[in-house]
């Protein structure tokens, strides 16, 4: 809610600077690389209250090993991304099984280590209208969902998003100087960014919807026909189950005109006809966790746009589309203060 991420505006806006500044001084980085640690620094205190860089290196490598296996050949056998990824599963769960143990141990011997509740105490709390809690199994299943989904799609979007504004210069100066007219309209005693000034940022909102559409992270979703459905002449009959690919909905050219140029201002006074647009999800099984990662992307937008610039070293990169469409370099690049 409203509140909820009021508070976390600062926290976030705190981390974006603070590494955008120490990349600046870096010399060449894998841009992408650093903008996935910085989001799942985030999520990581979100979830956890968790700052060590420790536990995050570690955490975040093996998030990385499990992406490459999901959508790997299931062949369980060394050496394979499917038998990688099923190794680094069970590393993760033994170490958030340790935090649970920790965190119940604590609250069994009344430890008190902090003010503010995090996601995991609300995890570890939440009961059904039954009176039952969730066991530390579903716990688990949750926080390995969150985790990843809540550091990849927003660290893809914000490496995207900065890389295609210094493509296209036109754009990146409109969205610039939306930035530089909010900060300039910015009380004196006001030191940091507010949601009601995130909520002002039309243009940069349409630069982020115009990526979200053009690189379309979510690759699927799944369900189950109710009845027979007639589609384009293909009979899809009652009780199958079916995958939505969304890639094909976002370049479509019949509801997106030439849909692989990047080009912000088609959403100029535009509202997506229901089901074309699908960055998070449909349904009841939109992504929870929309709001946050357009936080992120905005936040991370608004600082890079006033202060830095992006010098890829390797614009012409070939680019790998799985587990998510990303250079191969994994954007090898210099961030230059302005």
């Amino acid at each position: 809610g409203h509140e909820v991420l009021t508070f976390y505006v600062g926290y976030i806006e705190e981390i974006v600077q603070t590494s955008l500044s120490k990349w600046s001084r870096m010399g060449e980085i894998e841009f992408l690389t650093k903008v996935r640690k910085l989001t799942f620094q985030i999520i990581m205190y979100i979830f956890l209250s968790s700052e060590s860089e420790n536990v995050m290196e570690v955490l975040e490598k093996e998030y990385t090993t499990l992406n490459y296996g999901v959508r790997a050949m299931a062949i369980n056998l060394p050496g394979f991304a499917f038998h990688k990824a099923l190794q680094a599963r069970k590393r993760l769960v033994s170490a958030f099984q340790s935090i649970i143990d920790e965190r119940k141990a604590q609250k069994r011997d009344h430890v008190a280590i902090k003010a503010k509740k995090d996601m995991m105490d609300a995890l570890l709390e939440v009961e059904d209208e039954n009176g039952k809690k969730l066991t530390d199994e579903e716990i688990i299943d949750l926080l390995l969902m969150y985790l990843n989904a809540g550091h990849e799609s927003s660290g893809h979007t914000i490496m995207w998003a900065t890389v295609l504004l210094q493509q296209h210069p036109e754009f990146l100066q409109k969205a610039k100087a939306e930035q530089e007219e909010i900060a300039k309209n910015r009380p004196a005693e006001q030191t940091s960014l507010t949601l009601k000034e995130i909520r002002q940022m039309k243009y940069l909102d349409q630069v982020v919807d115009e990526v979200l559409r053009w690189l379309t992270f979510s690759l699927v979703v799944f369900r189950e026909a109710t009845k027979d459905v007639n589609l384009s002449g293909y009979i899809i009959p009652k009780g199958w189950k079916v995958l939505v690919w969304f890639r094909s909905v976002h370049l479509d050219p019949k509801y997106w005109p030439e849909p692989m140029k990047f080009n912000p201002e088609r959403w100029n006074d535009l509202t997506p006809k229901a089901g074309t647009f699908l960055p998070f999800g449909a349904g009841s099984h939109l992504c929870p966790g929309n709001d946050l990662a357009k936080l992120e992307i905005m936040i991370f937008l608004h600082h890079f746009l006033l202060n830095y610039r992006l010098e890829v070293l390797n614009p012409d990169c070939p680019i790998q589309y799985l587990p998510h469409k990303r250079p191969k370099d994994n954007c090898l690049a210099r961030v230059r203060r302005i």
